[in-house]
């Protein structure tokens, strides 16, 4: 099997819950950076990191590194790359991205053209031709350059990770799937634990826990441009990896998982959307405003999204809706909540400062992700131990 370095991106302030998933999975974590995670891996490394990473954006393999602060320095910097180890003469190729932080290159356009036609130049040599008809399959690549060092990955997803393949109805400011997962990841909630999300919007918060209690892998769903990559990662591996999802699904999984919404129309697109993640079964979906946020049960989770505000009319009612979802949690008995918000003043709206609270980068949107933290529940008694 071929040996690569994966580099697997991620929402900044996130990195951590990545690296333990990575190492979860089995694999040798290299690198953490601002926003990414890098990692060794094989050809079915690249199978299993798409198919069962929840929280990563992409899958890239590492094509290599080279400083470079001219366009020349870049021209010949990525010509020197082996492009013909994974760019097949009839493959369609181009820069899908160029980032570029405190470095003197930092045009897009320009670090794009110019590298597509450096790649050109060295298959024109492997290839002998002077013309490339780019009808086969394609190799998107993805470029950062940081502190002026060039790093060049092949992108071995295509459509963002986030996009699971169940959410064809959304709401208004919906949060990414893979956003959502980490959020939970991040609270100490597990399958057997109760989850109510009582501003579900197209109910990402409770699939994503469903789909975890049910360990069903987020990627099962979809497609990955790789899967056609038949020279570099064989067709088998694909269907051995998908057979291994398949075989840890477990849809028996007893579960109390709910979503609410005060709009009627966004319960139904939540309905949905469970229903083509597959796991309708496990989730409660119903119409009921944040004023009416109760449940009879101890030791549960909220885990949402509320509104930050957006419009001017939405800004006008945060600070009644965020009061309101303040007096709900304080009627729950020893509940903890998380919630994650752009709006300044969510503390002192909901009349309580979190335990804790996170920066992260939703998109270019800094929020904050509060933590509210309730008593554990009692341990339960394990078999054969004395009571009384």
């Amino acid at each position: 099997m071929r040996k690569f370095e994966l580099i697997a991106p991620c929402h900044f302030g996130l990195e951590a819950v990545l690296k333990k998933e990575i190492t979860e999975l089995g694999y040798e974590i290299l690198q953490v950076e601002d926003g990414r995670v890098l990692f060794a891996g094989d050809d079915e490394a690249v199978c299993r990191a798409n198919l069962f990473l929840r929280t990563a954006e992409r899958i890239l393999i590492r094509i290599g590194s080279f400083p470079a602060v001219t366009f020349e320095e870049l021209f010949q910097g990525t010509k020197a790359l082996p492009w013909e180890e994974y760019i097949p003469k009839d493959g369609k190729f181009w820069v899908a991205k160029a980032a570029s932080v405190k470095s003197k290159l930092f045009s897009p356009s320009d670090i794009q053209s110019i590298m597509k036609k450096a790649i050109v130049e060295r298959l024109k040599g492997v290839y002998h031709t002077n013309w490339f008809a780019e009808e086969g399959e394609s190799f998107p690549l993805r470029v950062f350059i940081m502190k002026d060092t060039v790093t060049v990955g092949l992108d071995t997803t295509g459509e963002s990770l986030h996009k699971r393949g169940y959410r064809k109805l959304t709401a208004k400011a919906p949060i990414a799937e893979n956003l959502a997962a980490a959020l939970i990841m991040l609270t100490p909630w597990k399958k057997d634990r109760i989850l109510v999300d009582p501003f579900c919007g197209s109910g990402t918060f409770p699939i994503e826990a469903a789909m975890m209690a049910a360990n069903m892998a987020p990627g099962l769903s979809r497609e990955f441009i790789s899967e056609e990559w038949d020279h570099l990662i064989p067709k088998k591996q694909w269907y051995d990896v998908l057979d291994e999802a398949n075989d840890l699904v477990d849809l028996s999984v007893e579960t109390d998982i709910q979503g609410y919404d005060i709009d009627d129309a966004m319960v139904a697109i939540s309905r949905e959307n469970a229903k083509r993640a597959g796991v309708d079964r496990l989730i409660h979906f119903q119409r009921r405003p944040v004023s009416e946020l109760s449940h009879p049960k101890k030791y549960g989770f909220l885990i949402t999204n509320p509104p930050y505000g957006e419009r001017l009319k939405e800004k006008e009612e945060l600070p009644e809706l965020y009061r309101m979802l303040g007096v709900r949690y304080g009627s729950l008995d020893s509940w903890s909540m998380y919630l994650i918000s752009a709006y300044d003043k969510a503390e002192e709206s909901i009349g309580k400062k979190a335990d804790k609270n996170r920066k992260i980068y939703n998109g270019m949107m800094k929020t904050y992700f509060y933590q509210y933290t309730g008593p554990k529940p009692p341990g339960k008694k394990k078999a054969g131990e004395m009571t009384g």
